[in-house]
């Protein structure tokens, strides 16, 4: 049986620890927003416009129009542990990083993006930090989509 040094185990315990203290909170920081942000603006607003309601550039070409994002807790019906008109951050979650169906998201037209992370970050992390990477980098876009949720 192969072991691993307490150095290398203590970097894999950490991601865990890491992720739960910055992002269980379920509050989004001002750094967290920023970089949600620019997570949105590179990938999200081709599709979904930079004010998030569903007239990006690209919009026009799509079968399937893209959501406004803007009033995602007003239109949540109360699905998973949010109340109606909660945020579903759960939800929203699993929509953008894909890899997992969501019963009742319809056709899958939107990419699948936690794969696409995935590929970009490639063996860079080892086989725990790239998926805590992905993770995070789809945490900040959803967390990101939190603040800008309209009444």
């Amino acid at each position: 049986m192969k072991t691993i040094g307490a150095k290398k185990l203590l970097s894999f315990i950490q991601y865990p620890v890491f992720f739960i203290a910055v992002f269980g909170s379920g509050i989004a920081s001002a750094e967290e927003v920023k970089i949600g942000f620019e997570e949105f603006r590179l990938h999200c607003s081709t599709c979904h416009g930079q004010d998030a309601k569903g007239n990006g550039p690209m919009a026009q070409f799509l079968k399937i129009k893209p959501a406004d994002l803007t009033v995602l807790a007003k239109n949540n019906t109360g699905q998973y542990e949010t109340k109606a008109g909660q945020y579903p951050f759960h939800r929203v979650f699993q929509i953008i990083d894909g890899r997992t169906q969501v019963s009742g998201h319809g056709v899958r037209e939107m990419p699948i993006w936690g794969g696409r992370y995935q590929e970009e970050i490639g063996d860079k992390y080892g086989p725990y930090g790239g998926e805590a990477a992905v993770r995070g980098r789809i945490l900040e876009l959803v967390y990101y989509l939190q603040t800008i949720q309209v009444d």
